[in-house]
Formats: C-alpha cells, sequence, structure tokens
C-alpha cells in the first residue's frame, strides 16, 4: 500500500497515544465498561445518538474496537469511521444502528473482559477490530488469535444468528520478521475458522499518509475515516443486508 514503510515506523508510537487498555472510554465516541450512568449496551445506544426505541428500525451493529474505531482526536464522534458506515448504510436503504463501543488502548485481552457487556443487549452484527495494540505491545499472536475467537464464540453463544466482521491489522516491522508473520496470519485464519466476513486491513490507503493522519501520524483524521469507512463497507453491506432479512421474517 501507499507508504506503507512510513505506516509502520510511525505506528510504533501508538502505545504511548493510546494510553493502556485501562484508559477504557477516554476518547471520544467510547463506550465504557459498565459506563457510570448507563446500563449495559442499551447505553452505548444512547452515547452513540441511537436510543433503544429505535430497535424496529434495523439490526443492531456493534463496533468492539480500539481508538482507531473510537475516533480517538476527532472534533466528533460523528467524524468516526462507524458513524459514517451509518450514513452509508441509511445512503444504501440498508436499515442499521451502529453502536461504537470502541476504547482507546483496548487489547484483544481487554475486549474479551468486556464481551460479557458487549452482548447484554442484542447484537445483530458484530464489528471486531482489536489486535493493533496486541502487536505494538509484542503480545502473543498465538494469544491474539485466543481472545478472538473467544469473544466470536461468546458473542455467538449468546446470538446463535450474529454476523461478524473481522477487522485486520499489521504489527510494526521492528518486532521482527518471524513475529510480523506470525501476526498477519492470525486474522485470515480466524476469519476461516470462526466463518466470519474479513476486511484485510482497515488502514488500506491511509497508514502513512501524513495529509490523511493527524499530528502523531497515528490516528486518522475525519478525510481518513471516511476512508476507512469505504474500506469495510463492502464487507459489511452484504452482512447488514443478510442480519436485516433475518429480522424482517
Amino acid at each position: 500500500m501507499h507508504a506503507r514503510p512510513l505506516f509502520m515506523l510511525l505506528l510504533s508510537a501508538i502505545v504511548s497515544g493510546c494510553g493502556t487498555a485501562d484508559d477504557a472510554g477516554r476518547s471520544a465516541g467510547a463506550s465504557t465498561d459498565g459506563a457510570a450512568g448507563d446500563s449495559g449496551a442499551a447505553g452505548a445506544d444512547a452515547r452513540a445518538g441511537r436510543t433503544p426505541g429505535t430497535a424496529g428500525r434495523g439490526p443492531r451493529v456493534v463496533f468492539v474496537g480500539t481508538s482507531l474505531t473510537a475516533g480517538l482526536g476527532l472534533s466528533t464522534p460523528d467524524e468516526s469511521f462507524p458513524a459514517r458506515l451509518q450514513a452509508l448504510a441509511d445512503s444504501a436503504g440498508v436499515p442499521a444502528r451502529m453502536v461504537n463501543a470502541g476504547v482507546s488502548g483496548e487489547t484483544s485481552a481487554g475486549g474479551l473482559r468486556r464481551v460479557g457487556w458487549v452482548v447484554s443487549d442484542t447484537v445483530d452484527v458484530l464489528v471486531l477490530e482489536l489486535g493493533a495494540n496486541d502487536g505494538l505491545r509484542g503480545l502473543d499472536p498465538a494469544r491474539l488469535e485466543a481472545n478472538l475467537e473467544a469473544i466470536i464464540d461468546t458473542t455467538r453463544a449468546h446470538w446463535p444468528t450474529v454476523e461478524v466482521v473481522l477487522v485486520g491489522m499489521e504489527a510494526p516491522p521492528n518486532l521482527g520478521a518471524r513475529y510480523t508473520a506470525a501476526f498477519h496470519k492470525v486474522f485470515p485464519r480466524v476469519a476461516e475458522e470462526r466463518s466470519t466476513a474479513l476486511v484485510p486491513f482497515l488502514l488500506a490507503g491511509v497508514g502513512g499518509d501524513r495529509a490523511l493522519n493527524q499530528g502523531d501520524g497515528i490516528h486518522p483524521t475525519a478525510a481518513g475515516h471516511e476512508i476507512l469507512a469505504h474500506n469495510v463497507w463492502p464487507v459489511l453491506e452484504p452482512a447488514l443486508r443478510r442480519a436485516a432479512a433475518r429480522r424482517s421474517r
């Protein structure tokens, strides 16, 4: 992809930019793990601009991810790629309610810890964007794989007809060729073994492009998030249509 080496060099700084998983919910648009004043995932609907009263309007799509999903550094949550996907769905006439449950600094282990909260309300489509912080911290790719599979399995145990869209990421090259190769294989393998849809690389066309990233060189600008949405949409749209068809039966 364009400027990929530069992107990978800059990406190695994301840990300090994102904080840790204990900083959950401190970024714009993020839902917190058991947030005060809100109850479970229904509270996330309200924070994302969707209310529980819209339940009949389409599949409920929950985005579980990192600061990339949360929209760290953007002016408003409406600039994040999940919000842009809502606009794309609306334009395409595909009913959907996007719920942004991205958390700054989240690892796959953190996502697994809060999966009970995620499944506490209806999940028609799960968009799973985890792994960037695992890679940046050099965490075991095998553990990442196990955590992603456990999140998917737990969600399906509660919501058997859920559509799952797995979002791929890459590890920085400074961790060595063996590590980056092992990391790269995680996402397609999980997608195959768990029969999920796969977005190969969320940051395609954005990573490494200074004009599409904020001053930290890591987190996309509003224009960058627009591209992220278009990276995800071709994979998400069919899942949305299948989920919508099931709800209409």
